[in-house]
């Protein structure tokens, strides 16, 4: 798919670095002239959106950590100084706060764009399982990050999430300690945890390289799940999907815009402006919301020990799906049946997410005299974490395998143009539409 570079030098210094560093022939054949498949659509764009936001945040963050203070007595205030006193600190705060947020709301939707299609099948599993370790990264990151504020939330967040490593038998307590620094959460935790935030975006950036390098071999999936065949099914990446991916990174950065401006502290906790205190525990401690899901199977689960290994279960399950995926139809366009599953495999997510940020107390109904809240003892968030879990595991290791092996999909276009060209009707895998249908 990456083919042949077709670079040609046009200066006597590009053909002078050429020879000794050819940067610029890995750019054009990277950027301007890698054959893309012209039918791809704009679920594809939020590649490009994770590049920028990940430039966004190292960039804001190595200019945050030029005021931010790693001490326990000093970083809250610290934060403070930046948000009022420093030159453009509360855009700076802001922007890396809440790009946060939108980092992972990019990451996730290219996630399930890349479930329904296919995009982790053969030959693209290295390309999958490198999405994966940048996904684990971004969840370390993002909680090492949600700590550095020092306030309520965060520190006892930290509490919690360290604990939690300490139920792993054998080397748990080690690592907890070692990650504490002594025997609690406190000064030594934090300048652990900033320096980890710190050095990771960077190993982020350096196995999202490795990701575009693995893309490049085998090349772009797209909507059919069709492999090319030939250059007529290409485009070359500029201008086609660079005018493309300009367009809807534009409209991300206005969602984001819209945020950082006008909502900065919505996607945050109240209780994180107020300074850690260790002797008063927050009613309700809950993770950043793209933890969320994670934190629900966690709890979900009454021993401690099962509910970490199930947590990260969750997570290790990803890298294990391409060869969990019996089916050989990549794009569930063409899989009706999987299509079911699939939207109800978002809905148990959706699910999870809500059940992580309430306490298990916390449902209500509605009824003549307003509203009432429900028995405690029946823990309602839990049973629908429960079920939630449930189905979430059940969709890759149960449904997925079986799925391949039982469904009967519709019939697969012989080539990227073909539906283009033409609407096959229904029919069975393999089969494909007559020469008068195809024009």
């Amino acid at each position: 798919m990456s083919g042949h570079s077709t670079y040609e030098p046009k200066s006597g210094f590009e053909r002078w670095l050429d020879s000794r560093l050819p940067i610029i022939r890995f750019a054009n054949d990277t950027i301007v002239t890698f054959p893309t498949p012209k039918n791809l659509n704009y679920w594809w764009t939020f590649g490009g959106v994770l590049s920028l936001m990940l430039g966004i945040q190292i960039v804001t963050g190595i200019i945050l950590a030029m005021h931010y203070v790693p001490n326990a007595d000093l970083a809250f205030n610290s934060v403070e100084h930046i948000r009022r006193d420093v030159n453009y600190g509360w855009l700076v705060q802001f922007m890396h706060a809440n790009g946060a947020s939108m980092f992972f709301l990019a990451v996730y939707i290219h996630i399930f764009r890349n479930l329904y299609y296919g995009s982790y099948k053969a030959p693209r599993e290295v390309l999958w399982i490198l999405g994966c370790i940048i996904y684990l990264l971004m969840m370390a990151t993002g909680f090492f990050g949600y700590v550095l504020p020092w306030g309520q939330m965060s520190f006892h967040g930290a509490v919690v999430i360290t604990n939690l490593i300490g139920a792993i038998p054998v080397v748990g307590p080690s690592i907890t300690t070692l990650l504490w620094g002594g025997f609690a959460v406190d000064n030594p935790t934090l300048n652990r945890f900033f320096s980890l935030h710190y050095l990771l975006p960077f190993m982020i950036a350096g196995v999202v390289g490795l990701h575009i390098w693995a893309l490049h071999v085998p090349g772009n999936n797209n909507p059919t799940g069709v492999n090319v065949k030939s250059e007529t099914d290409t485009v070359p990446f500029h201008p086609y999907y660079t005018v493309k991916d300009g367009f809807a990174i534009s409209v991300f950065l206005i969602v984001y815009a819209a945020f950082v401006f006008y909502m900065p502290d919505a996607l945050g906790d109240a209780a994180n402006y107020v300074k850690a205190n260790p002797l008063q525990t927050p009613q309700h401690i809950v993770p950043e919301w793209y933890l969320l899901p994670f934190y629900a199977i966690l709890r979900a689960v009454p021993n401690k020990l099962m509910g970490v290994l199930f947590m990260f279960a969750a997570i290790g399950t990803l890298f294990v799906l391409p060869w969990l995926d019996t089916s050989k139809v990549r794009s569930m366009r063409y899989r009706p049946t999987a299509r079911i599953y699939y939207f109800i495999f978002i809905l148990a997510c959706l699910v999870l997410g809500v059940c992580g940020a309430h306490a298990p107390d916390d449902l209500v109904i509605p009824h003549s005299g307003g509203v009432q809240f429900l028995d405690a003892d029946l823990d309602s968030y839990v049973w629908l974490s429960r079920i939630g879990a449930l189905y979430y595991f059940a969709y890759f290791w149960v449904i997925t395998p079986l799925l391949g092996l039982t469904e009967t999909p519709l019939a697969v276009p012989e080539s990227i143009s073909s539906p283009v060209l033409s609407h096959p009707a229904s029919a069975p895998a393999g089969a494909v539409a007559s020469p008068e249908k195809r024009g």
